[in-house]
């Protein structure tokens, strides 16, 4: 996945993270509702970060 990819994926998760509890969820009392959804975008934001700084090398400058 291209760097570009992955930063636009992750712009559209943090969009989600705002929106799909308060729209979609929202009406929702438990809170547990909310919460596997932060702990699920969590763990794709880790994994796209990891696809956009693969490429990084150390030591170079």
């Amino acid at each position: 996945m291209s760097r570009r990819t992955s930063l636009a994926l992750i712009g559209l998760v943090i969009i989600a993270l705002y929106a799909v509890p308060y729209l979609a969820i929202g009406h929702i009392a438990a809170w547990y509702g909310s919460f596997l959804f932060w702990i699920c975008a969590a763990v794709v934001i880790i994994f796209l970060n990891l696809a956009a700084t693969a490429g990084f090398k150390g030591g170079e400058q």
